[in-house]
């Protein structure tokens, strides 16, 4: 009992920071239309920021505040002096240009942090166990990123479905030449979606940093499954990719932790721990597939009213 409510928390721990990362990937795909490779390097960004600030401040607070400002600027600047070039044009510009802003910025943070990683240590009130059920305890920590994802979903979902600007979003995903006929910037709204979308790039990368070490490349392998997510949900769709990242971060988590007692019904110990994470991986991909098939737009595909 306790290692399966453990299990459960820590799959919609990390399927929540997964949908910080996709909700931003998903808003700039869906909206600006914009293939953005770069999006895992913003995460990475915002894990050095708040390890950077965290260091330079002795707050984690504070640095992580600073680092999620940090991280939106970033996500300015590079919108308006990069990405704004390449609306309008094939989406394999866009991957090669993106793919350029990966191996810039794994380059520049070896120049500014070195390659060396960095840890973004925790302060003692977010270490303590603390008490969810009789005789179960659960990290503080990870108590708190659940905490704070699922309040920045709440957030961006009613920003997005009863603000104007949102009203605004939805109405660009929808129909760009509208919009713009009407008289809305739509510079500055592609900026702002962009930025947002940076923002929670990097919050996800932040609060990820406390887990494992801070490291250069290290949103790379986790874009993948940011792509993945909005295949499932539905690109643009917010509620698609909260769902769809709650589905892929409990089947990457329990199959993780479940697997290998299962595969050593067949397998010796060492094959059963090693084919765990690869089957995992597995059923998360299959179950893309069949949405693919079964449903080609997502399971939850955006609303354009």
């Amino acid at each position: 009992m306790l290692l399966v409510v453990e299990q459960f928390l820590n799959g919609l721990q990390f399927g929540l920071l997964l949908f910080l990362l996709a909700a931003g990937l998903t808003l700039v795909f869906g909206i600006m239309d914009l293939v953005n490779l770069a999006h895992g390097s913003l995460y990475m960004m915002g894990a050095y920021f708040a390890a950077t600030f965290a260091a330079w401040t002795g707050s984690f607070v504070l640095g992580a505040l600073m680092a999620l400002g940090a991280t939106l600027l970033l996500g300015i600047a590079l919108e308006v002096t990069a990405l704004r070039h390449l609306y309008g044009r094939d989406h394999l510009d866009h991957v090669l240009a993106t793919f350029g802003l990966i191996l810039f910025f794994n380059e520049a943070v070896r120049l500014i942090w070195g390659p060396a990683g960095l840890a973004l240590p925790l302060p003692a009130w977010l270490t303590v166990p603390v008490p969810i059920l009789p005789g179960i305890h659960y990290p503080a920590y990870r108590l708190a990123i659940i905490v704070v994802a699922l309040l920045v979903a709440l957030l961006l979902y009613l920003g997005v479905m009863r603000t104007r600007i949102g009203m605004l979003i939805r109405a660009g995903a929808s129909n760009r030449e509208m919009i713009g006929a009407l008289g809305i910037n739509i510079k500055l709204l592609y900026t702002l979606v962009f930025g947002l979308g940076a923002a929670l790039a990097g919050l996800a990368g932040m609060m990820q940093a406390p887990i494992l070490t801070v490291q250069i490349g290290m949103g790379e392998n986790i874009l993948i499954l940011a792509f993945v997510i909005i295949v499932i949900g539905g690109i643009g769709s917010i509620r698609g990719a909260f769902l769809a990242a709650i589905f892929v971060g409990m089947i990457d988590t329990l199959g993780r932790a479940f697997l290998p007692n299962l595969l050593r019904q067949v397998l010796n110990g060492a094959a059963a721990s090693t084919a765990a994470p690869a089957l995992s991986s597995m059923l998360i991909y299959l179950l893309m597939a069949i949405v693919l098939v079964v449903r080609p737009e997502g399971l939850f595909p955006a609303s354009r009213r």
